[in-house]
C-alpha cells in the first residue's frame, strides 16, 4: 500500500505540473527500487534494471559496483582504481575502460599515477603520435573485447539477462553468485591448463604481476 501511495503522488505531481520525469520514479509496484535507464540502444531506448559496474583482471570478472540507481558512473574510475591497488598493492599500468569513463578527472588522475588509460589522449595529435595512438586504440579494443564476452557468458549460460528474483536483496546476490561461479569455471580452466603443461610439458607457469584492468557497465 505505500508503494502504491507513493506511486500516485509522482503521477499526480507529473500530471499537475506537465512533466514526464520526477525522482525516484516507480515503474513496478511488484519492484519498487527498479528505475528506468536510458540508454539509447537500437533494440531498447530504455532498460529497466540495475547497473552494474564490472572489472576484470587476467580473466577473474569483479562487481565493482551494483546501484538500482540511474547515476553517471562515469566518476568510479578513480574509485575502481583504488580498489585495485587494495587489493593487489600496486596500480594497473592499463585500465582500459568504456567510454564513459574517460573524462578530465579519470584522466588526470590516471596521468599522476602512471596508468594508461585507453582511448585517444585530450588534444590535437601530431602525425607520429596519431599512427602510434591509432596501434593502442586497436590494441585496447581487442583487449576490452574478453569483458564483453564475459557479460555474453553470463547472459547465455548463467541467466545474467533473466534475473527472476523479486526482492531487492536476492536479485542482487543471484547476481554476485552468477559472478562467483564465472570466476569458478575460469579457476577450474587455469588450473587444468596448468596440470597439463606440468604432466606433458614438463613445466609451469611462473607468478605473474597483474598488468590490466578492464572496466565495463
Amino acid at each position: 500500500m505505500e508503494t502504491i501511495r507513493e506511486l500516485y503522488q509522482q503521477q499526480q505531481t507529473m500530471y499537475k505540473t506537465k512533466v514526464h520525469r520526477i525522482e525516484n520514479r516507480i515503474v513496478s509496484i511488484s519492484q519498487p527500487y527498479v528505475r528506468p535507464i536510458v540508454r539509447g540502444k537500437p533494440s531498447a531506448e530504455t532498460e529497466f534494471g540495475l547497473k552494474l559496474s564490472v572489472s576484470l583482471v587476467n580473466g577473474f570478472a569483479r562487481i565493482e559496483k551494483l546501484s538500482w540507481d540511474n547515476y553517471n558512473e562515469g566518476i568510479d574510475l578513480i574509485a575502481h582504481a583504488e580498489s585495485y591497488r587494495r587489493r593487489y598493492g600496486f596500480y594497473p599500468e592499463v585500465i582500459c575502460a568504456d567510454k564513459i569513463y574517460h573524462n578530465r578527472e579519470s584522466i588526470r588522475f590516471c596521468k599522476e599515477h602512471g596508468i594508461r588509460l585507453s582511448g585517444p589522449p585530450l588534444g590535437r595529435p601530431n602525425e607520429t603520435e596519431l599512427k602510434a595512438q591509432k596501434r593502442l586504440t586497436r590494441m585496447d579494443s581487442r583487449i576490452r573485447n574478453s569483458i564483453e564476452g564475459k557479460f555474453g557468458e553470463g547472459k547465455r549460460r548463467y541467466g545474467l539477462g533473466r534475473i527472476m528474483a523479486k526482492l531487492k536483496e536476492t536479485s542482487e546476490t543471484v547476481v554476485a553468485l552468477q559472478f562467483l561461479v564465472m570466476n569458478l569455471e575460469r579457476k577450474l580452466r587455469v588450473l587444468l591448463c596448468q596440470f597439463f603443461k606440468v604432466q606433458f610439458l614438463g613445466f609451469s607457469n611462473a607468478g605473474f604481476r597483474n598488468y590490466c584492468m578492464i572496466l565495463e557497465i
